[in-house]
């Protein structure tokens, strides 16, 4: 998913180096009739960027999920929340 941002993010000139981009990632694991199944993940993006970029920076990330192989294998039986956080740099 990161990755799928990523690349969004670059197409606007973003750029997303290690100290300025990261995703905390957390999740639930259910006991569903029995099985223990993945049934959430929560993405929680920080970005820091120059503020005249925060625009292209939403705009990606509103526009990636569709387009994540990764997403979307899982989608259907699990789901995502995602939340982005910008900051100045």
């Amino acid at each position: 998913m990161m990755g799928t941002f990523a690349t969004l993010l670059a197409k606007s000139k973003i750029a997303t180096p290690k100290d300025r981009f990261r995703a905390d990632v957390s999740g639930d694991i259910e006991n569903v009739d029995g099985v223990l199944k993945v049934t959430r993940i929560d993405v929680n993006y920080t970005l820091s960027l120059a503020p005249d970029q925060r625009a292209d920076a939403q705009a990606a990330f509103e526009a990636y999920l569709p387009h994540c192989p990764a997403a979307q294998s899982v989608i259907a039986a699990i789901k995502l929340h995602h939340t982005l956080v910008l900051q100045d740099k």
